[in-house]
């Protein structure tokens, strides 16, 4: 019984871990897709990209990992805003299969710069030593590193909800998100906001992209690996909604974790059985808009 116990805190613990990942990558794609109403499978290329820079960063200009991860996810959500203006941007009344093909292309294309640039290996680093080993929570050890992650996810978690809850720029973009002509017609600068939350949802990408290089590695192959899983969440949660994103990745997570542990031979069967349900059950999503 005690055995069955601790197995079952380490998969919730090894659950969560991976699903603070899931939600920082994937709340950005969300609130994204729910603002501009942009198929944009390129998401994923931004989290990439931010593991590569940290790789280089740390190994090429030794800054330290605390500090690379944050320039990391500043740089890449400074690279991101081009992209916005230049390409996205001109495709935002274009049809579905246009904005596809537009950011899938980016996709390949991204996978063939990193592995031209960094070799098709997967890339390590070295973390820092107090993230190395164990960490004794009170109720049991764990990994030190994943322990990091989660603190990392409950702050992103309290910054996004006081950020959208509780300031005038988050009225602003949850009022374009709810109906962005009426936030055009009281003077709301949709364009601005649109430039906003993409350079700050592609540097959550970059941010959780830096972090999953300890936890589920990172290869040129990252972007399309892990796009299906990215969608999943956003899906399940709701287009536009933090809550939304951050339970869906919880659920999902878990499930995954615990079904990989418990049928290994399975593979992803739960997750993508557990997504169907819901859609099934709530085609907008847990807290997508009806």
């Amino acid at each position: 019984m005690e055995q069955a116990l601790k197995a079952a805190i380490s998969i919730l613990f090894d659950g969560v871990a991976y699903a603070m990942l899931l939600f920082i990558i994937s709340v950005g794609l969300s609130i994204t897709m729910g603002l501009m109403g942009f198929a944009n499978l390129a998401h994923g290329a931004f989290a990439m990209l931010g593991g590569y820079v940290l790789v280089t960063l740390m190994l090429q200009a030794g800054i330290p990992f605390l500090l690379a991860l944050v320039l990391a996810a500043l740089v890449v959500a400074l690279v991101s805003i081009p992209f916005e203006r230049f390409l996205y941007r001109r495709l935002y009344k274009a049809g579905e299969l246009d904005q596809v093909l537009l950011s899938i292309g980016l996709v390949f294309m991204a996978t063939a710069g990193i592995t031209y640039f960094y070799g098709p290996s997967t890339v390590a680093i070295a973390v820092p030593a107090f993230l190395t080993g164990q960490i004794d929570l009170g109720f049991g050890t764990f990994p030190a590193y994943r322990t990091f992650t989660i603190a990392v996810g409950i702050v992103m978690i309290i910054a996004l909800w006081y950020a959208f809850e509780k300031t005038l720029i988050g009225a602003r973009i949850r009022a374009a998100v709810d109906n962005r002509r009426m936030a055009q017609s009281i003077g709301i600068d949709v364009d601005r906001l649109f430039v906003l939350t993409f350079s700050v949802g592609s540097g959550l990408a970059a941010l959780g992209g830096g972090l999953a290089i300890e936890i589920i590695g990172m290869s040129p192959t990252f972007a399309l690996t892990y796009l299906v899983f990215f969608l999943i969440v956003v899906a399940v949660g709701g287009l536009g909604s933090v809550r939304g994103a951050f339970v869906a990745a919880l659920v999902l997570g878990i499930v995954d974790t615990a079904g990989k542990y418990l049928w290994p031979d399975g593979g992803a069967f739960f997750i993508y059985a557990l997504t169907i349900a819901i859609l099934l059950a709530k085609p907008e999503g847990l807290f997508g808009r009806a």
